[in-house]
């Protein structure tokens, strides 16, 4: 992947990021916020914030656990050091790199990301990726990642986008600029369904399950066996969210993916044409 810029990509300023995604992304406080309380829960003591940006999720945890420490990577400089001022408070238990996320990690007792890893364009990418966050981890770790899942069925997937815009549209944001910043974001973003992302994290060795989901947003977590499975805490139980239509959870069927990122979604552009009905809204 080419270098990542947020000031470039969402073509935002910055200083201007923690308000923003609020307006771009449905339930981010809620997602951040489950994302944060399964890794604490967990009981890891060192954690690696993927593609941390400026540091929300980090903070969370940090908040959460007096104990835990982490580790923030991020390829942007900018978002990074937006980060280290948020995160000042904590001292010497924030801890920040400049690398991606691609590059070799620390070993850890927990790993986390939130809106980072849609940027991995490819879904063998992705299974490569989580094999090497199970690598890793300690035995008994817990990788937790929050991003959007998008349905693959067409009809499901044109809803899906329709509750987001609709989310955007509540924030201020007009529909038809709602559907032109998805398309924009399609040029860097990849949204696989959910069950494609689950089946991913398994293929690696995790024990996974969807944990929290509000419209296109979910929190998936997987936990790598201990070295005793009888003192694992395996059997992740997945936290009540809701499906969308089109949605399977289980992993255990194949099933049609999303466009690939750089091509524009057929979901959007029908959208945007007035093809599609909207089937599903927010509120």
């Amino acid at each position: 992947m080419s270098r990542h810029s947020v000031r470039r990509h969402l073509r935002i300023e910055i200083d201007a990021y923690d308000q923003t995604i609020r307006r771009f992304i449905p339930g981010y406080d809620a997602m951040v916020e489950a994302a944060a309380d399964a890794i604490v829960a967990a009981g890891a003591q060192v954690v690696v914030d993927l593609g941390a940006g400026t540091g929300a999720l980090s903070e969370a945890i940090l908040s959460r656990s007096a104990a835990a420490a982490v580790e923030l990577i991020d390829v942007d400089p900018e978002m990074l050091a937006q980060a280290r001022l948020r995160l000042a408070r904590f001292g010497r238990r924030a801890r920040f790199r400049e690398a991606s996320f691609l590059a070799p990690l620390p070993p850890c007792g927990g790993a986390a990301a939130a809106l980072a890893l849609h940027h991995v364009p490819a879904l063998d990418d992705k299974r490569a990726l989580y094999r090497r966050v199970h690598d890793a981890l300690h035995p008994g770790g817990l990788f937790v990642n929050a991003d959007a899942a998008m349905p693959a069925d067409p009809g499901a997937r044109a809803a899906t986008y329709d509750v987001w815009a609709g989310h955007m549209a509540s924030c201020g944001i007009e529909r038809t600029r709602a559907f032109e910043h998805f398309e924009e974001w399609a040029e860097e973003d990849t949204y696989f369904p959910l069950e494609e992302e689950l089946a991913a994290m398994r293929a690696a060795g995790f024990d996974a399950a969807c944990v929290w989901r509000r419209g296109p947003m979910a929190v998936t977590a997987g936990r790598k066996a201990a070295r005793s499975h009888s003192n694992s805490e395996m059997s992740l139980k997945p936290g009540g969210a809701p499906s969308l239509p089109g949605d399977r959870t289980d992993g255990s069927k194949r099933v049609r993916r999303g466009p690939r990122s750089g091509r524009p979604d057929p979901a959007i552009i029908a959208h945007r044409r007035g093809k599609v009905a909207p089937i599903l809204r927010t509120g």
